[in-house]
């Protein structure tokens, strides 16, 4: 059960649960109560809409995103720097996604009894102590173990906050809390990223990451202060019987909502994380732009995180179809102009907003895929298929461009990332037949 804490103002917000508040899989109208007792006799009263916690989970989630992918836009300076060639300066990502691959099921599993909250303030300490260990690490290999240590930290920090919101709110406002969450990552694409280049390129990569720490552990205050405690656990009723969460009828369409993640954002990173070099060695951008149209890109993913919010709880198939077909598109005219500065700037920021609701509409679906007992099951593979993606797609980058050269890496993205969208269609199209069979034999 979740303490109480005592930091929150009052008067304090109700620790919610799935009697309360969060529902399971489904419809909004699928109540899921944790116990006989704990269901609510006559209708209560809705309360009122958490925007004061969520946004605080935002900020956590930006600090934990600009950790991750700031390498992304200094590599050339910490190659240069730690003597090392970039794609091997590339691998940083692979190594911490790696890292979040490996450990973030079983820290997920070892600390389920663990508050919810408390976790997410642990966490944020120790991704602040990564990257001021990463800030004065004298040598790559050094440098790699501080990207270990804050790999680690990042995989539990997404295992616990990709559920959080659904605790908070109930299943049909899930679509809006999970866009203001996922604002954060947006945030960290506009300004984190950006910022956090621009920084190196003046002060050094260094001070970059010393920054970043600081702020981290700024958040990890703010955390304590306005996030709302939840209750996580699944109480079972008398005499009801233990089943396996591999046997909850949910988890199949997880495991293949989790490979649809994993191909996706394999595509997106086998090009996003040598975007820098791209820009500048294929492209005829100068260095010192490099910054802002990282900025620009982050920017316009604002646009598509919005209406995420709106179509995630409307018409979530479509929609994300849509933005898909939107990538595949916008890569594809900045790979064949790639000497036309302006028609690539507008690629990228079409790019941005198409991607910008991807992972909001992905995360939505997941949480309502998953029932309520499998959700921080179902977060905690789908932090896995996310890093997975994102390791792989710096790997499978950094063969090809030492392999072939960077030219190659949008028409790849392009070709994984419509996979993706094939499994996601095809899934669908059985997943309706399947119901339409149930109704005509009911």
């Amino acid at each position: 059960m979740e303490s109480r804490h005592r930091a929150l103002t009052p008067p304090r917000l109700p620790v919610l649960n799935g009697a309360t508040g969060a529902t399971t899989a489904g419809t909004p109208d699928d109540w899921y109560p944790l116990s006989v007792s704990s269901a609510p006799k006559t209708p209560a009263k809705a309360a009122p809409f958490p925007y004061v916690g969520l946004l605080s989970l935002a900020g956590a989630i930006f600090v934990s995103v600009t950790s991750e992918f700031l390498p992304t836009g200094l590599l050339p300076a910490m190659a240069r720097d730690l003597d090392v060639g970039i794609s091997t300066a590339g691998y940083l990502v692979t190594i911490f996604a790696g890292t979040v691959v490996v450990a973030t099921t079983p820290l997920a599993a070892v600390t389920q009894r663990f508050s919810r909250k408390s976790l997410i303030v642990v966490v944020l300490l120790v991704i602040a102590l990564a990257n001021v260990l990463a800030a004065i690490a004298p040598t790559y290999g050094i440098l790699v173990a501080a990207r270990i240590l804050g790999g680690l930290a990042h995989g539990l920090f997404w295992a616990v906050v990709a559920a959080y919101s659904a605790h908070l709110v109930p299943a049909h406002q899930l679509g809006k809390a999970v866009a203001i969450t996922a604002g954060g990552g947006t945030a960290a694409f506009v300004l984190g990223v950006p910022v956090g280049t621009a920084i190196g390129n003046a002060l050094g990569w260094r001070a970059a990451f010393t920054i970043i720490g600081v702020v981290v552990a700024v958040l990890a205050l703010v955390i304590v202060k306005f996030l709302p405690p939840v209750n996580h656990h699944v109480e079972r009723k008398a005499g009801e019987t233990h089943v396996p969460l591999r046997r909850d009828p949910s988890f199949r369409g997880v495991l293949l909502l989790c490979t649809v993640i994993l191909i996706l954002l394999t595509g997106q990173n086998t090009f996003y994380t040598y975007i820098a070099p791209w820009l500048t060695d294929v492209s005829s951008f100068e260095p010192g732009s490099v910054a802002l149209v990282l900025f620009l890109y982050g920017g316009a993913g604002i646009i598509g995180l919005v209406g995420a919010g709106y179509a995630a709880d409307r018409f979530p198939r479509k929609a994300f179809a849509g933005v898909v077909l939107l990538v595949m598109a916008a890569v594809l005219t900045l790979a064949l102009f790639t000497a036309h500065t302006v028609v690539v700037l507008i690629a990228v920021i079409v790019w941005g907003a198409a991607f910008g609701g991807i992972p909001a509409m992905l995360q939505t679906r997941m949480l309502r895929t998953a029932s309520f007992r499998t959700r921080d099951l179902s977060a905690a593979l789908q932090t896995t298929a996310f890093n997975v993606g994102i390791g792989g797609g710096a790997l499978l980058g950094g063969l090809l461009l030492d392999g072939i050269g960077l030219d190659v890496l949008p028409f790849v993205m392009i070709l994984l990332v419509a996979a993706g969208l094939g499994l996601s269609l095809s899934t669908d199209t059985v997943k309706d037949r399947r119901e339409r069979r149930r109704l005509h034999t009911a």
